[in-house]
């Protein structure tokens, strides 16, 4: 168990908003270095003439998901966590599904994933068209610089070179286990359901897609499959659950990229 940061006799209204803000704070920790580093240190770096810019957009994007690796070993650190593998197991949810109702394992859990996956990928379709189809969607998806859409790989420069599968590789790593899935699922939904209790996974899932404003041209078509991450993962106290659902997206992202690097 983790050390409580908070001293008996505390009004239960004024624990409820510390540990909002607190919440809050973590998810500003992550939201804002990971916008400055898409929209202003990356078109720094990028060369004139470049023919694939969206490279160093993506070096970027790993690097602001590697610092969240960071801050929820910061996080972790303050709240008295040990980081040895019990205990991180059980603070992050890396445990076995379960029956809330009589607390035993439940594997079945694992059978949803792919109705969970195929909810999110629809949901996050139809969200994004009907977003796009509105005025301020519009007006989002004409901002949205060309370097940032991982599609403008697909061109002959990206032809043979294999560091691009290498850094889809580290992605998915930071992507979908150390970092955004470490810190929003791990970290984050626990302490949420400490405060909001059942709804959690609806506060998650928003916070979770209000963080991807190195997206913004795709919100909030991504709420869904931020939901969808969430809700399985509480309801069955098992963060494999979003991890599995959330890294199917992975498979498909380096298997597109293979089928760029090997292109004719």
């Amino acid at each position: 168990m983790h050390a409580t940061l908070i001293s008996p006799g505390v009004p239960a209204r004024l624990v409820a908003v510390g540990r909002t803000a607190a919440i809050l704070l973590i998810w500003l920790a992550a939201t804002v270095p990971m916008a400055v580093l898409a929209w202003v240190v990356a078109p720094r770096l990028m060369a004139p003439g470049d023919p694939l810019p969206g490279l160093v957009f993506w070096r970027m994007m790993v690097l602001g998901m590697a610092w969240q690796l960071a801050l929820s070993l910061i996080v972790l650190k303050l709240e008295g966590v040990r980081l040895r593998w019990p205990d991180l197991r059980r603070r992050l949810w890396l445990t076995a599904p379960v029956w809330r109702a009589s607390d035993r394992p439940f594997a079945g859990a694992f059978l949803l994933v792919p109705l969970f996956v195929a909810l999110g990928f629809l949901g996050d379709e139809a969200a994004t068209l009907l977003f796009q189809a509105t005025p301020l969607g519009e007006r989002l998806a004409q901002m949205a610089p060309p370097f940032a859409m991982i599609e403008h790989l697909i061109t002959p420069e990206a032809r043979g070179r294999w560091d691009i599968l290498g850094l889809a590789l580290v992605s998915s790593l930071f992507n979908y286990v150390l970092g955004e899935a470490l810190l929003f699922h791990g970290v984050l939904l626990p302490r949420m359901e400490r405060a909001w209790g059942r709804w959690a996974w609806l506060g998650n899932g928003l916070l979770f897609t209000a963080y991807h404003a190195h997206k913004f041209w795709l919100m909030p078509g991504l709420l869904i499959s931020c939901l969808c991450y969430a809700l399985p993962a509480q309801a069955f106290r098992s963060n494999w659950l979003a991890v599995v659902i959330h890294g199917v997206e992975g498979l498909v992202l380096v298997a597109a990229v293979l089928v760029v690097i090997l292109q004719p």
